[in-house]
């Protein structure tokens, strides 16, 4: 029997589709129809559980999964013990505070004593009394932001993404206090041939992160300037030059981050290059 792990992934909504956007990308092929709660890869050595996000941290803890995808605000909350891999630069938001929009807000005293409704009560427990306020703090599933209209809360702590939702329901922004993105997590326990699956796993994702963040650059340039061109893009480890048929002319090809790029810009433009072209790319390997 083939040695497999198991990954588990939130089963719907953006986190759902980022990360299997993500898995798709490392070349992992595998079938997700609708309802299914269970699939195996057909050309790499990982089975899928798709299940509810506030449950991966426990699954992963308990070894039932051996991985997990999952907001950092998720894994905080249920603070279970497994070791995060890595960051993975999606699916991010803010947990914030909030209170009606009619209310004038003075600064965190305001929530000395007065109530707040949350379904993130660990994370704002610690918060406060990070910042010594005391307050009565409401645990509940869902719909948080109806809360401060039906008299159960003076105030909410909520995932906050666009704010648009807080808007449509009387409340505005007050106070940010955990940011949060997607993680890989891991069980603190894998045995070494699991170890070993994770770390190729992981070279897949490191490749198409540093694909997304670079890009390729095509550029012509006159001879006399290619010093102070490759001076401004140098690379990964140093660019491609190719004469071309017009003399005293090269073509200059090398990696950049797209930031790099536009930093630099101007300079190359007016150290001589023309036809720049920016190429993405889909995946990297250093």
């Amino acid at each position: 029997m083939e040695k497999i792990i198991r990954i588990a992934v939130q089963k719907s909504g953006r986190l759902s589709e980022d990360s299997l956007k993500l898995i798709k990308e490392c070349g992992i092929k595998f079938y997700n129809g609708t309802g299914k709660l269970k699939s195996t890869s057909t050309n790499f050595p990982i089975e899928f559980l798709f299940l509810r996000d506030d449950d991966i941290p426990g699954y992963v803890a308990d070894g039932v999964a051996d991985l997990g995808i999952v907001g950092e605000n998720e894994l905080v909350e249920k603070d279970k013990k497994v070791q995060t891999l890595k960051k993975l630069g999606f699916s991010k938001c803010r947990l914030s505070l909030a209170i009606p929009k009619g209310q004038t807000y003075i600064g965190l005293d305001y929530f000395q004593g007065k109530s707040i409704a949350t379904s993130y009560p660990k994370i704002l427990q610690d918060y406060l009394e990070q910042k010594g306020v005391q307050a009565d703090i409401h645990e509940i599933s869902g719909s948080v932001e109806i809360a401060p209209s039906i008299g159960l809360a003076e105030g909410i702590c909520d995932i906050v993404s666009s704010g648009s939702t807080l808007m449509m329901n009387g409340l505005k922004e007050v106070e940010e206090i955990f940011y949060s993105e997607a993680v890989l997590i891991a069980n603190e326990n894998l045995e070494d041939w699991k170890q070993a699956i994770v770390e190729k796993l992981l070279f897949r994702i490191n490749a198409v992160q540093k694909g997304k963040s670079n890009k390729y650059v095509l550029l012509n340039a006159p001879n006399h300037a290619l010093e102070k061109i490759i001076s401004l893009i140098p690379g990964m480890r140093s660019p491609t030059i190719l004469p071309l048929a017009q003399e005293g002319w090269s073509s200059v090809h090398s990696v950049l981050s797209e930031d790099q790029f536009w930093e630099n810009i101007e300079e190359l433009r007016a150290a001589g290059a023309e036809g720049i072209l920016v190429v993405p790319i889909e995946k990297m390997v250093i």
